[in-house]
């Protein structure tokens, strides 16, 4: 993380848009989610900026065709990340991060990283075994299994399984908390739902769900409530922008461009 920490913030962006509980009790082989909000094909990218100053970009990629993981037909969705300009010198990153999902359950079946982090490197892969709750993990010719809790995600299925709720089951300032395998742990996040507004972007005005992140105390944020996300109001739920507080400065994310959505965005 300290070597990263503003690709990352790109990154968490999708890990923070995590499912509520009270929509996973279902076995994952029994679990049929109704999914109108992506598909194969899709493709958003994003900038991120601190001030005037280009830091860093990230690209969320839907293969074109279905992945068979576990004999199960899966999305397979690739978030990259990497600096550029002035923060490519400081510190170089070019990170994939990769997760098969279940087209009917949205739930993981594998999870892989690559991380190129200036000389720092590291690869691991995750297989989950959701009719044992476990979760798998190999790091070059280490391996170890993990127990997870019922229905568990990873950094990336969370978001893609959160964008199929509907928000209107959700009343304004409710914290959502929810498990998720990260490197060898089970994280409990914390988001808040704000509630709805209009923003301006490049594209125009449009209406957005704002959510608020409750991020755990450390070096880098500004207080549990730094980061501030606007999510698309459709059903599409594609981050439109991000604000981060650093304890020096802040950092934005914006849409970049956008293709192969389920629904068009509508711009006023």
């Amino acid at each position: 993380m300290k070597r990263s920490y503003i690709v990352i913030i790109a990154l968490i962006t999708f890990s923070l848009f995590f499912s509520f509980r009270q929509f996973e009790q279902q076995a994952a082989e029994n679990r049929v989610i109704s999914n109108k909000s992506f598909g194969p094909g899709e493709r958003v990218e994003y900038r991120v900026h601190y001030g005037f100053i280009n830091a860093a970009e990230a690209k969320v990629e839907v293969g074109k065709s279905v992945s068979m993981i576990n004999n199960r037909p899966c999305f397979r969705v690739n978030v990259s990340g990497r600096t550029v300009g002035a923060f490519d010198l400081i510190s170089r990153v070019r990170d994939t991060w990769r997760s098969y999902i279940d087209t009917t359950a949205i739930l993981p079946h594998m999870f892989e990283r690559q991380i190129q982090e200036n000389k720092y490197r590291k690869e691991e892969r995750v297989m989950f075994n959701h009719n044992r709750d476990q979760a798998v993990s190999s790091i070059k010719d280490e391996t170890k299994t993990f127990n997870v809790p019922n229905n568990i995600h990873d950094i990336i299925s969370g978001y893609f399984y959160l964008r199929t709720i509907n928000f209107d089951r959700v009343s304004e300032g409710d914290v959502i908390e929810v498990p998720t395998f990260f490197d060898g742990e089970v994280y409990k996040l914390r988001v808040r739902y704000v509630g709805k507004d209009v923003i301006k972007t490049k594209f125009g005005k449009t209406k957005v769900l704002r959510i608020n992140p409750l991020i755990p105390d450390n070096k880098f944020f500004k207080g549990e409530g730094a980061m501030k996300l606007w999510v698309s109001d459709d059903s599409n739920k594609i981050p439109l922008k991000a604000e981060v507080e650093l304890k020096i400065g802040s950092l934005e994310m914006d849409l970049k461009s956008y293709k192969g959505l389920k629904k068009d965005l509508v711009w006023f």
